[in-house]
């Protein structure tokens, strides 16, 4: 609501501003050029000039004068402000929806309706969280551009292409990834410990639930018990985007030791063999056929716009199993005026996965799920011609071509990459001896 203030207090600024410039130039004119000039713009107020028999004081022209001067002043101030965008900055509030968000700054809701067509293809303006910001920009009392910053490094921008809609575009800015070392002891609990040493709480939870297989972070740690975290983080100048990575974790538990390396968007141990488990390419049972692959540069047939199907579908009739094609825990389990009902499943820090167009959910959010789960039904919900699954796979914030890319599908390092493996290991032990020394 600040936001908004500030951009009203602008435009009275400015209104003041061009008043004051336009009163000093009317004010040099002879009064027969004031009148014949304001009669241009506005001609009501000089018919009280007009009817005026008897000899008018000073004092009383002066009046008539400003009066006919102030709205002409005011008719030019109108005339100006159209000529140039209106840009209303919105700092996103608990509670918050898009389609209140609209109402209260008196945007159309063919421009809302628009919009979240296009958002079919990123479905960013569905998770919209306190504190980002929206920037709409108006010209002629028509919404142009909506940008969505949802970070430093993160934007979304939709812009209108004439009479046919929007478009959008995802900005995401690579900054600068930072490697942070950290060394600790158990002290009392794993996450007390960790956040002593330098992490956050977000990234102690991840460790937790990465290596939550291989140790039991309730029961097993023992006072003395010693870790080794090496984390990247994401700086756009010397700010912080909120973006970080961990690249490594070591922890020495009872003369045993736990580890795990990131290499190739994925978690292994130090002999090679995955911490996670591997993903598999389709979400629904490999008899049904692909009806429509990937293509981020498609084109609306009808209008010609960028329409690009960030996912893959699958000709499934309703009612269809669809299962989860990594593990991971449901971050979103909602309805959308296109999408239909979807599921959105995070898949560690690297992978997220998205199935739309569901007739049936059978997990909610906040639920652990595990690869070939069975998570949802098939449908045809949301806007679509036809019972389709649209299925998605997104990597490090960036939809990818589930079919093809390079994703962990294995449950161990290929042995031509054992090479390659072992210099990373090498590189991540080398930073951790530097902060040693």
């Amino acid at each position: 609501m600040s936001s908004i203030k500030n951009n009203k207090l602008q435009l009275v600024l400015v209104w003041v501003l061009l008043t004051s410039v336009l009163l000093g130039i009317v004010a040099l004119l002879p009064l027969s050029d004031k009148v014949e000039t304001s009669s241009v713009i506005k001609a009501a107020p000089i018919t009280t000039i007009a009817l005026i028999d008897e000899p008018v004081s000073p004092d009383e022209a002066s009046a008539t004068n400003s009066m006919v001067t102030e709205s002409a002043v005011a008719s030019i101030a109108v005339e100006l402000a159209k000529s140039y965008p209106k840009i209303i900055n919105y700092v996103i509030q608990k509670g918050d929806t898009l389609g209140a968000i609209f109402e209260q700054l008196d945007l159309s809701q063919k421009s809302l309706y628009q919009i979240l067509e296009v958002d079919l293809n990123v479905l960013a303006l569905d998770s919209i969280k306190p504190g980002q910001m929206l920037i709409f920009t108006e010209f002629e009392g028509e919404l142009t551009r909506l940008e969505l910053q949802i970070s430093l490094a993160q934007q979304v921008i939709y812009k209108r292409q004439g009479d046919s809609g929007f478009e959008f575009e995802q900005v995401n800015v690579d900054g600068e990834w930072r490697e942070h070392s950290y060394i600790g002891q158990i002290e009392y609990s794993f996450s007390g410990s960790a956040k002593k040493a330098g992490l956050s709480l977000f990234e102690a939870q991840f460790i937790a639930s990465l290596l939550k297989d291989k140790i039991n972070f309730s029961r097993d740690f023992r006072i003395g018990d010693t870790f080794k975290v090496l984390v990247s983080r994401q700086y756009i100048g010397d700010q912080l985007t909120g973006e970080n990575r961990i690249d490594a974790v070591s922890i020495n538990n009872r003369s045993r030791n736990i580890s795990a390396y990131l290499y190739e968007g994925a978690y292994y141990d130090e002999a090679g063999l995955s911490i996670e488990r591997a993903f598999v390419r389709r979400p629904v049972s490999s008899k049904y056929r692909i009806s429509s692959s990937f293509n981020p540069k498609r084109l609306h047939p009808v209008t010609g716009l960028l329409r690009p199907h960030n996912g893959t579908d699958f000709a499934t009739p309703i009612g269809t199993p669809v299962f989860a094609t990594g593990d991971g825990v449901v971050s979103r389990v909602l309805n959308h005026k296109y999408a239909g009902l979807y599921i959105e499943i995070s898949n560690g820090q690297t992978y997220r996965t998205r199935f739309l167009h569901l007739s049936k959910a059978l997990v909610r959010k906040g639920q652990r799920v595990k690869r070939g789960q069975k998570i949802a039904l098939s449908g045809n919900s949301g806007r679509i011609t036809g019972p389709h699954l649209h299925y998605e796979l997104h990597m490090r914030g960036r939809a990818v071509n589930a079919m093809t890319a390079d994703i962990p599908i294995a449950s161990a390092i290929d042995k031509r990459q054992q090479a390659a493996f072992k210099l990373a290991l090498n590189n991540y032990h080398a930073a951790w001896e530097q902060v040693k020394s």
